[in-house]
């Protein structure tokens, strides 16, 4: 990726390119022990370093980079057992949001819940990944929003940030969005009656059906990796 779009927001900028760099982790662009380097980055992107150096702090965070003493930062990637512990901690949160929000949800809210459903379908009908993407951050933000608890939100986004490098590999298949709307279809169900059980059981599913396919997408960089040693 080339220059990232001006903002005058400081911690925007950094997110973006810390998204950008991410998705050229898990694309297999950038491969483990490959080293970051703050000039070529500010250069590479059109940006000061101070933006870059705040972005590998945030990408130290999500474990696909590890910054060595006296060295510097380098691409690594988190092992399968780790990556299941970080999905498996996402899976109980989220379930857990999703039991709350059958219970706290107004009516208003599960219309919402409802209404943007409906419109995501519309995006895996017309192949609009970009669109569907956007709308499953909302579905899921609706959620957690209508737990009505701010400490659980606060740990559950803390740990969706750190899996959502490989939660965003998903929507790369246009298979996997039909599935994933369907999945959805049984937690909205479950609000809509207000099953708190139903809906924690069906969020749980959800998210560690997203887990098999990062475990997959892990295996297939972890691969790559070992062919690059090879070669």
């Amino acid at each position: 990726m080339g220059k990232i779009g001006s903002t005058n927001d400081a911690h925007g900028l950094a997110q973006a390119l810390c998204q950008s760099l991410e998705d050229d982790i898990v694309n297999g662009l950038l491969l483990p022990g490959t080293r970051l380097e703050e000039p070529e980055l500010a250069k590479r992107f059109s940006v000061s370093r101070t933006p870059v150096r705040e972005a590998l702090q945030l990408l130290i965070a999500t474990e696909l980079v590890e910054k060595r003493p006296n060295r510097g930062v380098f691409v690594t990637l988190v092992t399968p057992h780790r990556l299941t512990a970080m999905f498996e901690a996402m899976a109980e949160l989220e379930a857990t949001c999703g039991r709350l929000a059958a219970i706290r949800m107004e009516p208003r809210e599960r219309q919402q819940l409802a209404d943007l459903h409906r419109s995501m379908g519309m995006a895996v009908r017309s192949g609009d990944q970009a669109v569907y993407e956007a709308q499953n951050r909302a579905f899921h933000d609706l959620i957690y929003a209508a737990a009505r608890s701010d400490v659980l939100v606060e740990v559950t986004k803390q740990v969706r940030r750190r899996v959502s490098p490989f939660r965003r590999v998903q929507f790369t298949a246009l298979s996997r969005l039909g599935s994933s709307y369907d999945e959805h279809q049984g937690i909205v169900d479950a609000i809509e009656r207000g099953d708190g059980t139903e809906a924690y059981a069906f969020l749980h599913q959800h998210i560690m059906a997203v887990h098999e396919l990062a475990q997959d997408f892990l295996e297939s960089l972890q691969q790559k990796s070992r062919r690059k040693d090879d070669g």
